[in-house]
Order: structure tokens, then C-alpha cells, then sequence
């Protein structure tokens, strides 16, 4: 009698980049070690006095840059989320009122925040699809969103879920090669189904010659089986940062962007992605509004259905209020809260890792699990995995015990990806975010503890994005919201510190 083991794939090797300088102090810590110390010595030919000054100086000003919490801020980024909130809460800029009867010019529902520098233009693909563009004016960004519908992982073969992996993967590593690409992004929204969509599809074929009894039967599934079924959409956002963009016609654009949508949806289809197509404006606008209005969402799909259109426009999806607060994000009938990732699964998971997170979760009005994405292009990819790999060297050389062991563990990762590097496979950072609706703020506690256990399923480390809710909702929206690209601070500069 044998017995077969069966070994299920799994994933994992990713690693945050090691960066450079002695210990947590960082580039620009390090710099300032050696500066600083370079001035005591010149300070104590002088004067031993401001020498002893000059070191306690040193000593405050660089202190905070070493102590850092488990997703690596200092106390200089805890510092400055702070001011800032402290800051937006004094002039009441957290504070958003729209509408005609607001003293905002044109009387519209435009998107608060970082949507308020957004506009919307429209184009026509090759294949006769309009595709709504988002142009950020002051970062000079422009975003197309594509819509999917994923195949579900239930009754599929282990194997084609492995291809569909695989692919995606491939997908992820093409984009490093898309030209002016800055980032994309994920986005996995549920909610429970008002029934709308399942009334229209089943009482509008309806034959009038059909038996009562039949009759009967039918309407009973469409009352009865909203109340367990739920609503998911994906979307996949790309967004780009066009090179001469402020100075290109509208059109130009508009065409550079459509011929590149077919070869990214079509990657999308192979992934599992299923039936994928770009999203018109008035898609977009309707998703937004009612990410900020969730109460609109079956009239939405109501009208949709009705009349094939609701003809919103962007300018009007907006909410009519917001307040946002330290730990909450309060807009017109719905109360959100976001949280962010800290910290990836630790060790290998298998490909089912985030099946319980992106599930929909009956006491949550509308969930969106945002994963954001930044290609890294060929020539950096290199330099950013030899780096590493030599860093995990030198620690493993140095270290003993314990230590030694872990940097063991560390150069054997640090090896697989530049072997997987130097064959091809594209290197991307990722982060997530996520955000949760609810009808009021006595909801969040439950909120709480409910995000408590799917992160416990699913092996992630987050923490809320408190003093930062109105932002972290904008991200988790498919609107092309990159983090990294709304820093006052340059990107290479928070790196190095």
C-alpha cells in the first residue's frame, strides 16, 4: 500500500530593500553621524564645553531618526502626519461642504481632497469602447481604469490556478517595461447586492404567457435571494506620468492611451482577470459617488439598468459633506474607516492567502481592498537586488548565533531573487491598503474587531490610518491615487532617511 503526498505550491520571498547606512539611522542619519562627529573633534580643539554642546545637539537632532516602529517610520514621520493633521484641523480644511448652497465656485459635487485637482477626459479605443481618462493637473498624471470580472477559484483545478498565478505574475513584471508607467493598482470592492441587478435580469424575461405558478416561483427567488448574495467588483487602474503631457494636445494623449489598452487588457484575460474592458467616465464617476453616498448605490444600478446610463459626470460625484477625524472618515451616508500595511506575510502562503479578506463581510456596507503597485524598470531592478544580496552577505559573515542564522536565511532569499532576476522576472513594490463603510460610527468598534480576525486568517500586519482617513480613502478609490507620488518630500530623499 503507498501513500501519495500531495504538495500544494506556495509563495513568498518577498523582502523589504535593506537600506543603506549604520543600523536604522539610514543614508541621511549616517551622513550626519560622521558630519557630527567631524565637528565635535573640530569643536573640541576650541573649547571642550562645545564639543560636549555639539555632541547633545547631534545627539537631538539624529536620536529620532534611529528609533523607528515595526513598518519602519521614525519619529520625524509619526511627527509629521501629526503637525499635519494638526495643521488641516486649524484652518478646518478637514471640513468639506459642496453643493449649491456651498460658497465652492459653480455650485457642482466635485471630489474633495487630492480629487479636487482631478479632471476627467473621455476617448475612443480601437475597438470602439470609450475609456474615461483622470488627469491630475498638479502632478501632471493621467489614469485609465479597466474593469474585471475575476473567474472565482471555487471547482478549479490547482494547476490552472497556478497558470492564473503564474500569468499575473507576468503581467506584474511587463509592467516595468510599459513606458512612462508610474504605478497601478488593485482594487477588490464588495458589498451586499441590493437586489436590483437580479430583479432586472430575471422579471424583464419574464414571458407574459408563462404559468402563475412558474410566475410565482420566480419572483419569491428575486425577493428571497438578495438577502445572501452579495455584489464584487474589480478594478485594475494604470497610471501614467506622459513625458511633454502639459504641453501635448488632449487628443494626442487620448490616442497614446487607447493603443495601449488591448495588450493590457488582453494580459488581464489570460491572468483569470475574465471578461476586462476600460471603464467609461461615467463608470468611473458612478463607482466614485458611490463609494461617498453608498445609500445611492441600488438607485445607481436602478437607473443603469432602466435607461443604460445614469449620464453623471465627474464634477458631480462628489459628496454633498465630509468630516474627517482622527480615526474616521465621515461623508454623506456613509462612515469609513482605512488601515495600511505594515508588514507582508512572513514564510511562504498559498495562493488562497487573501480569500478571507476580500470576502464580503454581511455587517460592512461596502469594502474596497486596494493593492498598490510600483514597477521598478530593468537597469534599478539589478542594482536594487545585488545590493541586497551583498548586504545579506556582510551580515551573515559578521553576525553570530541567533543573528547569524537569520542572515543565514536571509542571504538564501536575497540569492533566489537575483537568480530569478537575472531570468527575466520583474521587480515591483507593493503595499495595500484597506477601507470599510459603514451606516454610523457605532459601527466601528465592530469594524475593529472584525478586521482583528481577517488579518489574523490572512497573516498581515496593518495598522489604521489614523490622522489620515480622508487620504486613505482617496487611495483605495479607482482613481489612480498613487502615495508615493503625493509626498511634499521627494521620494529618493524619504528613502535615504
Amino acid at each position: 500500500m503507498s501513500t501519495e503526498i500531495i504538495k500544494t505550491r506556495t509563495y513568498g520571498n518577498w523582502r523589504r530593500p535593506r537600506k543603506a547606512g549604520l543600523g536604522s539611522l539610514g543614508l541621511v542619519g549616517t551622513v550626519g553621524v560622521f558630519g557630527g562627529l567631524v565637528m565635535v573633534l573640530i569643536a573640541s580643539m576650541f573649547s571642550l564645553v562645545a564639543a560636549v554642546l555639539m555632541l547633545l545637539l547631534g545627539a537631538v537632532v539624529l536620536g529620532p531618526l534611529a528609533i523607528r516602529t515595526q513598518d519602519g517610520r521614525n519619529v520625524y514621520n509619526i511627527l509629521s502626519v501629526r503637525l499635519g493633521w494638526s495643521r488641516r484641523r486649524a484652518n478646518r480644511s478637514n471640513l468639506y461642504v459642496s453643493g449649491p448652497l456651498s460658497n465652492r465656485p459653480g455650485g457642482r459635487f466635485r471630489p474633495p481632497g487630492m480629487l479636487s485637482r482631478v479632471t476627467m477626459m473621455e476617448g475612443i479605443d480601437p475597438y470602439d469602447r470609450r475609456f474615461g481618462v483622470l488627469h491630475d493637473r498638479h502632478r501632471n498624471l493621467y489614469t485609465i481604469v479597466l474593469g474585471c470580472e475575476p473567474d472565482g477559484g471555487s471547482l478549479v483545478d490547482e494547476d490552472q490556478v497556478d497558470v492564473w498565478v503564474a500569468l499575473w505574475g507576468d503581467w506584474l513584471a511587463r509592467l516595468s517595461h510599459e513606458p512612462d508607467l508610474r504605478g497601478a493598482s488593485v482594487i477588490v470592492e464588495t458589498a451586499p447586492d441590493p437586489g436590483t441587478r437580479l430583479a432586472s435580469e430575471v422579471l424583464t424575461r419574464i414571458s407574459p404567457n408563462a404559468p402563475a405558478a412558474a410566475r410565482q416561483v420566480m419572483e419569491e427567488v428575486v425577493a428571497r435571494y438578495p438577502d445572501a448574495s452579495s455584489e464584487m467588483n474589480t478594478y485594475v487602474t494604470l497610471t501614467y506620468g506622459l513625458r511633454g503631457g502639459s504641453r501635448r494636445p488632449s487628443g494626442e494623449i487620448l490616442t497614446d492611451l487607447a493603443l495601449r489598452i488591448q495588450g493590457l487588457v488582453s494580459g488581464l484575460i489570460s491572468a483569470g482577470g475574465g471578461a476586462a474592458a476600460p471603464l467609461s467616465a461615467e463608470r468611473i464617476a458612478e463607482v466614485v459617488r458611490v463609494a461617498y453616498d453608498p445609500a445611492v448605490a441600488a438607485d445607481v444600478l436602478d437607473v443603469r439598468a432602466q435607461q443604460g446610463g445614469t449620464g453623471l459626470e465627474w464634477l458631480d460625484a462628489g459628496p454633498a459633506a465630509a468630516v474627517e477625524t482622527v480615526n474616521a472618515y465621515h461623508h454623506d451616508s456613509g462612515v469609513s474607516r482605512s488601515w495600511l500595511l505594515t508588514l507582508a506575510p512572513r514564510g511562504t502562503v498559498r495562493s488562497s492567502v487573501l480569500r478571507s479578506l476580500l470576502d464580503p463581510a454581511p455587517s460592512m456596507r461596502r469594502k474596497r481592498v486596494a493593492l498598490l503597485y510600483r514597477p521598478i524598470d530593468p537597469a534599478t531592478s539589478a542594482k536594487i537586488v545585488e545590493a541586497d544580496r551583498r548586504a545579506a552577505q556582510f551580515m551573515a559573515s559578521s553576525g553570530k548565533g541567533p543573528v547569524r542564522a537569520r542572515a543565514s536565511s536571509e542571504v538564501a532569499a536575497a540569492e533566489q531573487t537575483a537568480t530569478e532576476e537575472a531570468a527575466g522576472a520583474g521587480l515591483v513594490e507593493f503595499s495595500m491598503m484597506v477601507t470599510v463603510t459603514v451606516d454610523s460610527v457605532d459601527e466601528i468598534p465592530d469594524v475593529n474587531a472584525t478586521m482583528r480576525n481577517l488579518l489574523g486568517s490572512t497573516r498581515l500586519a496593518m495598522r489604521p490610518a489614523d490622522r489620515m482617513q480622508a487620504s486613505a480613502f482617496s487611495c483605495t478609490l479607482p482613481v489612480g491615487i498613487l502615495p508615493w507620488e503625493q509626498t511634499l518630500i521627494p521620494r529618493e530623499l524619504q528613502e535615504a532617511l
